[in-house]
């Protein structure tokens, strides 16, 4: 049964692969290889639960180089230092070529051997220039320009969202679903970009986790704008409240309340009520302080790319 593991980018635990005469301690940094090449983790003491169910569907291990030795966070110093240097280079590179690129991270691999620059673009970047004169500027050096989207820079960078927790991507979110504004209308939400958009510019992940109750609940409650009858007369329902199970009715003394779903019945005919739909479409709704285009926060293909 797997024992340790080791956290890498993107908060991705995999398992940690020892040899026997090896000895690890949980909390302890070590040198794993991995795909990229030699990278520097923090161990952590895998839970019994954990372990079980990696024998069904078991993550690709890496296996341990050794433990970090003092030189080596000497090392680990020098090339921290070595990444903001390359950074700082490789942007002023891009704005002498002009290029619409973000630089957003770089990232030397422990030996050194090679480099990646993680940027975003709203289009295709033609970086032949680029490259070449990084590649007089990092000699010996194996460069990798890699594009990425604008949630997998949120997810590389991390930090807290509005909830005041650490963002999805960068915890437990592997793969972003499609998101679209309908999902934030349908659960009422208001449709301010600063109250349903993350870090990333982009609508929020949470928006999905939801979303199927909400469809849920509302097949058992009557469509806006549908005539009811309420303990107190004909109505018409202006807003749907999925949360505490209530509909919104304005009555034919102009009066809007809230009812339980047994408390009305839909009725065939029309009723003369006026109402705006537009305002009452849920007690959440807000106008928006900001100048931004909807349309702009769905996903795209500059969304995400997977190509951390």
């Amino acid at each position: 049964m797997i024992k340790y593991a080791v956290n890498l980018i993107k908060n991705t635990f995999h398992p940690l692969e020892i040899a026997e005469s090896a000895h690890v301690e949980h909390g302890q940094m070590v040198l794993v290889r991995t795909e990229k090449g030699e990278e520097v983790a923090k161990v952590f003491l895998v839970n019994p639960i954990i372990a079980k169910a990696w024998e069904t569907k078991m993550p690709e291990a890496v296996p341990l180089i050794r433990v970090l030795s003092k030189k080596d966070f000497e090392t680990l110093d020098e090339i921290k230092i070595a990444e903001e240097e390359a950074f700082k280079t490789c942007k002023e590179l891009v704005a002498q070529h002009n290029l619409q690129m973000n630089l957003v991270q770089t990232k030397y691999t422990f030996d050194r051997r090679k480099v990646t620059f993680y940027y975003t673009a709203p289009e295709r970047v033609d970086f032949r220039g680029l490259l070449k004169d990084l590649t007089q500027v990092f000699k010996r050096v194996r460069i990798d320009l890699r594009h990425i989207g604008v949630r997998d820079e949120t997810s590389l960078l991390c930090g807290n969202g509005l909830c005041g927790r650490p963002f999805c991507c960068c915890t437990f979110l592997r793969k972003f679903d499609s998101i679209n504004i309908k999902l934030a209308k349908d659960q009422g939400m208001p449709i301010t970009p600063g109250k349903i958009s993350g870090t990333c510019g982009r609508l929020l992940c949470c928006l999905n986790y939801e979303y199927k109750n909400y469809i849920d609940a509302a097949k058992d409650m009557p469509p806006i704008g549908s005539g009811v009858m309420t303990p107190d007369g004909l109505g018409r329902v202006c807003s749907l409240h999925f949360l505490n199970n209530e509909i919104a009715v304005k009555t034919e003394d102009g009066k809007i309340k809230n009812y339980k779903k047994d408390e009305i019945e839909m009725v065939d005919s029309d009723v003369n009520i006026e109402i705006d739909i537009q305002d009452t479409t849920s007690i959440y709704q807000e106008q928006s302080d900001y100048n931004v285009d909807i349309k702009q926060l769905e996903d795209d293909r500059n969304s995400s790319t997977g190509n951390v």
